[in-house]
């Protein structure tokens, strides 16, 4: 603890000038890129899965302040070498603007900020404070690509553990259902709040507590995979439960109450665990007999000017390309070997799909076969009207009537165009049954992966190009299995193909 309190015999003026200047720069910075840094802290202000961001930054300023005697010790000086980083993150920014992509511009702002304390300071500064510079990746609200994967992982666990005792589970997709009641993994039951905050203590934990490289990176991995297999165990402790009495606990807001404190237990147990190899007691007995000479930097004022003058033209470059485009129509197909429009839809069935600068929504029929067909056009790539969107959803979450009750991605040659298609099953608790496909179309090509997509329509608005691009969806109903859609939807495919394709290339 005297390491801790002890004052720092240097040139205090000097150090607050350079602080100072270096807290101007972020704020410049954060002005540059306000759209970003806004969407931050409005993530973090309506979900309680992200507000650990607001106590990140003061974390890491904790930590800084915990070493300034070691710190107030490095040789600073400006590194013009770190504005090479500073044009990759601004050229990453602009491409994850144009592409959409909140979560990238968000690392791209972060980035920024710790590229300035290597511009201003130097290499020696960044790599003594790399990891409260580093911690402050934390703050970017990301994670939301785990939730599918951690719902079916709970599911799998949950459906497993509950057979393990005994108990009769008839399972579909993430819903499954038990003698005493129906059940399904919501993205609230995923566990990523849960591993989201252990990674944030554990990082820190870790840090603190272990001076050994493998002791922290070990203990993080332990951090991220015991809450994963944590929450296995809370949900199949709720589904037994509820099941055991009548279904009368474990549901409501109690469901919640014993997950943060099944949650709490876990956590205390993991450091607990922790300490048994703890390092942080050693550093008494290695202290030097005296600190390091402390020096006493000068404020780098050019070189925040360059910095500052340097990022301000990712903004104006994004300012330019920010031009409205023209609207457009989309035709309908000419119809083609027997199909026809109708007006009488087989069920009240549509995708979630948001953002579409224009759509057309038709249903199909010949003899006895139905198909609905959907598009929708993006004529330019913005946030929240992107052609590749996670809200983009075949049934959004807990819909009152419909439920995805699995998905898969294929590829698929029909007619002589490949396809990389997005398969999902619906059902209603009525019995109603939909198989529908959905796939993209860029550039009058059809076999893109979502990423891919992302990455050239990005770059093409960046160096002035187009970045439109139109999702297709079609869908026909089934009775008993999804063999009877899927033969309806090759042939339709096959027949109508030419004529769904021609209804965005001639844009």
């Amino acid at each position: 603890m005297s390491s801790i309190s002890a004052e720092i015999p240097t040139d205090r003026t000097a150090w607050l000038k350079a602080l100072g200047l270096l807290g101007l720069t972020w704020a410049a910075i954060a002005l540059l890129f306000l759209p970003t840094a806004q969407s931050m802290v409005a993530i973090w202000e309506r979900s309680e899965t992200y507000a650990h961001g607001y106590v990140i930054l003061p974390i890491a300023l904790w930590l800084i302040w915990r070493d300034r005697q070691r710190l107030a010790a490095v040789e600073t000086r400006p590194d013009p070498r770190a504005l090479i980083a500073v044009v990759g993150l601004l050229l990453l920014w602009l491409v994850a603007w144009a592409g959409g992509v909140l979560v990238a511009e968000q690392y791209a702002l972060v980035g920024l900020w710790i590229a300035a304390v290597w511009a201003l300071f130097g290499p020696g500064l960044l790599k003594a404070a790399a990891f409260p510079l580093f911690y402050l990746l934390l703050m970017v609200p990301n994670g939301e690509f785990l939730m599918q994967p951690l719902m079916d992982f709970t599911a799998d666990f949950t459906v497993a553990a509950v057979r393990l005792v005994g108990l009769p589970v008839y399972r579909d997709g993430t819903y499954f259902s038990l003698p005493s009641g129906d059940w399904s993994v919501v993205e609230t039951c995923s566990g990523i709040r849960y591993i989201l905050a252990s990674l944030t203590l554990g990082l820190l934990y870790a840090y603190l507590t272990y001076r050994s490289l493998g002791k922290r990176i070990a203990f993080t991995v332990a951090s991220i995979v015991v809450p994963i297999i944590a929450n296995g165990f809370r949900a199949t402790m709720i589904v037994l439960i509820a099941h055991y009495s009548d279904m009368k606990l474990a549901l409501g807001i109690d469901h919640y109450i014993y997950g943060w404190i099944w949650f709490g237990i876990v956590m205390l147990l993991m450091f607990w665990v922790g300490l048994i190899w703890r390092e942080d007691t050693q550093a008494a007995e290695v202290q030097p007999a005296a600190p390091p000479a402390p020096r006493s930097p000068r404020p780098p004022i050019a070189m925040a000017a360059i910095l500052v003058a340097v990022t301000a033209m990712a903004p104006l470059w994004q300012q330019w390309l920010s031009r409205p485009v023209a609207a457009v129509s989309l035709a309908a197909p000419q119809p083609a070997a027997g199909w026809q429009v109708t007006d009488s839809p087989f069920n009240d069935w549509l995708p979630r799909w948001i953002g579409m600068d224009t759509e057309l929504k038709l249903h199909y029929a010949r003899g006895e076969d139905r198909v609905l067909l959907f598009v929708a056009h993006y004529a330019q790539q913005r946030q929240d009207h992107e052609l590749i969107n996670s809200q983009n959803l075949m049934v959004e979450q807990e819909h009152p009537r419909w439920q995805n009750v699995g998905q898969r991605v294929f590829r698929l040659e029909v007619g002589g165009e490949a396809y990389r298609v997005l398969e999902a099953r619906l059902r209603t608790q009525r019995g109603e049954r939909i198989l529908a496909w959905q796939w993209n179309r860029v550039m009058g090509r059809n076999d893109l992966h979502p990423l891919l997509i992302k990455i050239e329509l990005a770059l093409e608005k960046v160096f002035g190009g187009r970045d439109d691009g139109t999702a297709y969806i079609i869908a026909a109903p089934y009775t008993d299995q999804p063999a009877e859609a899927e033969r309806v939807l090759r042939a339709f495919l096959a027949e109508m193909g030419p004529a769904l394709n021609g209804i965005t290339d001639r844009l």
